[in-house]
């Protein structure tokens, strides 16, 4: 009963990180704004439901689900190394592509 209630907080803390993710890629102005969200919080997101994953998994305790829970968590570890270096490489690739970054317009009149 307390591991099923952890696993559904674990779910429902990501499903926030997952929708303020969806948010910043909403709201935010410009390429690599936007970029700032999904590589923070689609990864917070990504090691809280994987970790509600691996815990479920073990409701019923034997080696195989230990095995796989263990599987979970380097997966859990791939996402955490994969994921900077895949927004790193999209930044880069903007900035050699020649994407301008975005700048506030002046809304002060010159005169």
């Amino acid at each position: 009963m307390v591991l099923d209630a952890i696993v559904v907080l674990l779910i429902v803390c990501a499903l926030v990180f997952f929708t303020g993710g969806s948010i910043g890629i909403i709201r935010f102005p410009d390429f690599y704004t936007r970029l700032h969200p999904v590589g923070k919080l689609d990864t917070l997101g990504s090691l809280l439901m994987m970790t509600a994953a691996g815990l479920y998994n073990l409701h019923h305790f034997n080696l195989a689900n230990l095995l796989t829970s263990l599987k979970i968590l380097l997966i859990v570890v791939f996402v955490f190394m994969a994921s900077p270096t895949a927004t790193h490489a999209i930044i880069d690739a903007g900035m050699r592509a020649g994407l301008r970054p975005w700048q506030k317009q002046d809304t002060q009149g010159e005169g």
